[in-house]
């Protein structure tokens, strides 16, 4: 296995030591805030986000005039985060204790759960708790006035979609501009796997921002000290000893989720899959009636406990989660095996290892995924996300496809690396003889801003926009470093930040370009120190960090490094292939020219026994080169509409 990423944390305590009101670092941060009419907290998964909310609502319900909280999530099985808790016996002055009449998340039909809705809203309780669902199908047979002096409370608020097609989205409007509700949305990613926005830009304003960072979370832990983001690859089918079995630890607490059944990577049967997952991991014992956890019997004798949330059987499925929800120990499962489940909001705090099967399209998706193993445990001092790729088959049709693919896996390593490293602080001048902070870096020639606006964006939009620069399928065919570095940093990156944010003038982009460059370079590249001098490690030398300026930073690819990483896990056959890919990404050839050098082509190859290189000096010969891969894939698109 080969690991892009691999973050080591000084385990501090500071994000999980409790206030005098029993409130964790984030939570405290967020009920600074409390007074809010909208409230947008941005905190990675495990932070407290659900216990945070609760602070923050009883305050809202004793204090500032609001009558009834109502908690949306966007699946039943999240609901667990906000049963009754016990807030007294840390020092706050109320204990949350919902109805369980008024928890719509049990088994049942919406049209009963819609009901209880209304009649919830006409009771004397004051905290519900439902899906996004119900609360849009309630939301649809209520008048809007009817959530006057209520608080609605959305989990995993990026499922909200500024498209007008967006039934959540339009809901949320409508509060805000019809009714005097308050709102507070919560999320561990700010980002969509598409390119529409979570909240229109003039939405968006109205909300006071909460932010608190991956990196000060996990730094903040007692127990986990690292995170590794890594990658393999397999030939053949996924569930093989040579493949899964490979990377699947059954002595590390794992979340196995398997390819979605209409991905090149499925075997087009579920059940078959989880089987042949079975039979890797050992012998099968039983299945217990009670749980339906299975128990299967390693070589060495040892008993794996397996849940199996890929059933669809409901009393099968209910009794698992029912089961999982109430694990207190290690030892009560050692794997999960997953398809749609066990993601955003899933809570076993004892896993190791996400052992992800496939590439996955959405950014938001991984993160969420990834975060299912960053708990704070004292099983475990590293956690480990490992994404099981298909090797791209150099003598296959879908070999573009799946060079698509492994840069979009290694755009998705990049996006967590910004997250989870330490953040830096850029200036342009030292502003006294005072030494740095070891997080802080000038760059000559930086321009810093005086915008409010630009500001804003480096405090507390600077991931988002990364993700926005990530999913730019321009970006992605420029990464493994077939285009220069500075069209990149220079051209490339502002013209999406410009579309990101047409509001910004010409000069206000160029600074939000050059710092999202710094960090993204900085970030990622090698700092050591000698004595009391440090040392950046850019375009492969070590440059006194002092002596770094913003025509230097240009020159860097921020994302060629993880590329190379990568590349070293492939066989050269395949990374041939993979280059021939990447060269045809930039190719720019018509058809007429491509068949006229294939006659020079075959001249060539008659008289020195071999293909053009696209090594070559002579640049007729790279362009013969270029020929070939063009009239490839041409080739393979052909076949591919054939067969359409």
């Amino acid at each position: 296995m080969t690991n892009l990423i691999e973050v080591n944390y000084d385990t501090n305590g500071n994000s999980i030591r409790p206030n005098n009101s029993g409130m964790r670092e984030m939570q405290a941060r967020a009920f600074s805030a409390r007074e809010a009419q909208y409230l947008l907290l941005k905190a990675p998964p495990a932070s407290g986000k659900s216990r945070a909310l609760m602070f923050i609502a009883l305050d809202k319900l004793a204090n500032q005039g609001i009558k009834k909280v109502i908690v949306a999530v966007p699946e039943r099985s999240i609901a667990s985060s906000f049963c009754s808790t016990d807030l007294k016996s840390g020092g706050f002055h109320s204990d949350w204790n919902p109805n369980p009449r008024y928890d719509l998340c049990a088994p049942g039909g919406e049209p009963r759960k819609v009901n209880t809705f209304k009649e919830f809203i006409d009771s004397e309780d004051n905290i519900l708790i439902c899906t996004h669902a119900t609360l849009r199908f309630a939301f649809n047979e209520l008048d809007v006035n009817k959530f006057n002096q209520c608080l609605i409370a959305i989990d995993e608020f990026h499922h909200v979609s500024a498209d007008y097609e967006s039934k959540l989205g339009e809901l949320i409007r409508a509060l805000m501009n019809s009714s005097n509700a308050h709102i507070i949305a919560m999320t561990g990613s700010y980002f969509r796997g598409d390119s529409v926005p979570v909240l229109m830009p003039e939405d968006e304003a109205k909300f006071f921002k909460i932010t608190y960072n991956y990196y000060e979370q996990l730094n903040g832990y007692k127990y986990l000290k690292s995170l590794g983001i890594g990658y393999h690859f397999y030939q053949g089918r996924y569930t093989n000893a040579n493949a899964i079995g490979k990377v699947l630890d059954t002595d590390k607490k794992t979340i196995l989720h398997i390819p979605n059944v209409n991905s090149g990577e499925a075997l087009r049967d579920k059940y078959r899959e989880v089987d042949a997952i079975i039979d890797i991991v050992g012998t099968y014992v039983n299945t217990d009636p009670n749980t339906k956890i299975i128990s299967v019997e390693r070589s060495d004798g040892k008993i794996i406990k397996v849940a199996n949330l890929v059933e669809d059987d409901p009393t099968h499925r209910e009794k698992t989660i029912t089961y999982l929800r109430n694990i207190s120990s290690a030892d009560d499962v050692d794997l999960i095996i997953a398809l749609g489940m066990a993601k955003e909001g899933f809570d076993w705090p004892y896993c190791e290892h996400a052992l992800t099967v496939g590439y996955r399209g959405s950014l938001t998706e991984i993160v969420q995924i990834i975060g299912r193993c960053t708990r704070d445990s004292i099983n475990k001092t590293h956690a480990q996300f490992t994404n099981l790729i298909a090797e791209p088959d150099a003598e296959n049709e879908e070999v573009i496809q799946c060079v698509n693919n492994m840069l979009k896996a290694i755009t998705a390593s990049l996006l967590m690396e910004q997250v989870l490293a330490p953040t830096f602080k850029f200036k342009s001048k030292k502003s006294s003889d005072d030494p740095l902070d070891k997080n802080e870096v000038v760059i000559k020639g930086l321009r810093e801003s005086d915008s409010a606006r630009v500001k804003h964006i480096l405090e507390s939009d600077l991931t988002d926009l990364k993700a926005s620069i990530l999913q730019d399928s321009d970006i992605v065919k420029a990464m493994p470093g077939n285009v220069d570095p500075e069209v990149i940093n220079k051209v490339m990156i502002p013209k999406v930040v410009k579309l990101r944010y047409p509001h910004l003038n010409d000069e206000e982009i160029e600074e939000v370009s050059q710092h999202v460059v710094a960090d993204s370079v900085i970030k990622h590249a090698k700092i050591k120190q000698e004595g009391n001098r440090r040392f950046i490690q850019l375009a492969n030398d070590f440059i006194n960090i002092e002596d770094i300026n913003i025509d230097l930073i240009n020159q860097v690819n921020p994302f060629q490094n993880a590329f190379e990483v990568l590349s070293k896990a492939l066989t050269p056959r395949v990374l041939k292939a993979v280059q021939q890919c990447i060269a045809a990404f930039k190719i720019r050839m018509t058809d007429d020219e491509a068949i006229q050098l294939w006659h020079k082509i075959n001249n060539f190859v008659r008289a020195t026994g071999r293909k053009p290189s696209l090594d070559a000096l002579d640049p007729t010969e790279r362009r013969m080169a270029e020929a070939i891969i063009y009239l490839q894939n041409a080739r393979r698109q052909q076949s591919k509409d054939d067969h359409e």
